[in-house]
């Protein structure tokens, strides 16, 4: 294994405020084996930087316009190792339950930020890197249900709000959102979009499927007399006896 202080940092640099890019970018000016390869006024950015430039780490604002800094970790998943920059204290814990490399609180000292990086060289050094796919949406906060699911594509982004969502369907390692007659992968269990997911909109209604409520409009009984939830658009998925009793529950 390589001595930490060897390790290169590629670094891309996510804040909405350009002053406190300047300062970092000052501070990382004076460290050993830094390349600032990119600086991001917004989280669309970041996506895309990481997607072009395949950084070693994020300085990732977690207050921004457009895309938070959890959400743009949720998009990046494993592909880069993450310390947090704040003025707020209240996000530690989340961030540590998405294995962020550290938490750095403003104002930030260069001393504060050299410690830092030996964090995050100790950690590449390992080969560990940040969040496992779908990590940060089962962190969500409980009271705090989604209000919309991105989807990565490449450099680019799908907003889709959970009102457009038709049903969820598991896919082995993805799950495939149905949304306005598109379908949209992402990487993460449908355990964790469960738990993203209003329950009193979203149920269960097969270990495969998440169905939303409003686009149901009966449920049927196949040739094999198995129950058939039957939405508004004609599309038929099926339902589990389990799927059945939660449905009954809240119809």
């Amino acid at each position: 294994m390589p001595e930490p202080s060897s390790i290169p940092l590629r670094i891309v640099i996510v804040d909405d405020e350009p002053l406190a890019r300047a300062v970092l970018a000052e501070f990382l000016a004076a460290e050993a084996n830094v390349e600032v390869v990119a600086q991001c006024a917004n989280g669309f950015e970041a996506v895309k930087a990481v997607s072009e430039l395949t950084p070693d780490l994020l300085l990732l604002d977690v207050q921004m316009p457009k895309l938070d800094g959890f959400e743009v970790l949720d998009l990046v998943g494993r592909e880069v190792a993450v310390v947090f920059t704040t003025a707020y204290d209240q996000y530690a814990l989340r961030a540590f339950e998405v294995h962020a490399v550290d938490y750095l609180l403003k104002p930030i000292s260069a001393e504060r930020l050299s410690e830092a990086l030996v964090r995050v060289r100790e950690r590449l050094g390992r080969g560990e890197r940040s969040a496992s796919p779908g990590a940060v949406a089962a962190a969500r906060p409980q009271e705090g249900r989604a209000h919309r699911v991105l989807v990565r594509d490449g450099p680019r982004v799908h907003v889709i709000p959970v009102d457009k969502i038709d049903y969820v369907q598991a896919q082995d390692d993805y799950v495939c959102f149905r949304s306005e007659g598109k379908d949209y992968l992402k990487e993460q269990t449908l355990g964790e979009t469960e738990a993203a997911l209003d329950p009193a909109v979203f149920v269960r209604i097969h270990r495969s499927y998440l169905l939303n409520l409003s686009r149901l409009v009966r449920v049927d009984q196949d040739e094999r007399e198995n129950r058939v939830a039957v939405l508004t658009d004609g599309r038929r998925l099926p339902v589990s006896r389990a799927g059945y009793t939660r449905l009954s529950s809240l119809l």
